[in-house]
Parts: C-alpha cells; structure tokens; sequence
C-alpha cells in the first residue's frame, strides 16, 4: 500500500467480522444458510498524509 499510494503507513489494525445467519421462507419451505466471515483492516497514515481517491476523476 505504500508503494501504491506513495503514503507512509503508521499503524494497521484487523478485525474479523463475523459471518451472519441468513433465513428465507420459500415454497420448499424453510431455508437456513450463512454468510461467510470477512477481515476487515483499518490503515492510519502518518501525521499530515491522506489519500485522494478522486485525483484521477
């Protein structure tokens, strides 16, 4: 991610979200599933840097 944004990362902090139960009611009748777990990782950059995502628009 530095080499890409030419940023300066300070700190990166992950989380697991866990997945969810999903349930739909159909003519087959009751149906049970879930969703998968995903990572979520939040970035801070250091003092003074931010990323522009609309410079190439």
């Amino acid at each position: 991610m530095e080499e890409f944004y030419g940023v300066t990362v300070a700190e990166v902090n992950t989380a697991v979200m866990p997945g969810k139960s999903k349930f739909r009611f159909t003519k087959a009748g009751f149906i049970s599933g879930r969703k998968p777990s995903y990572k979520k990782a939040v970035v801070t950059l250091a003092q003074g840097e931010s990323i522009d995502l609309y410079a190439n628009m």
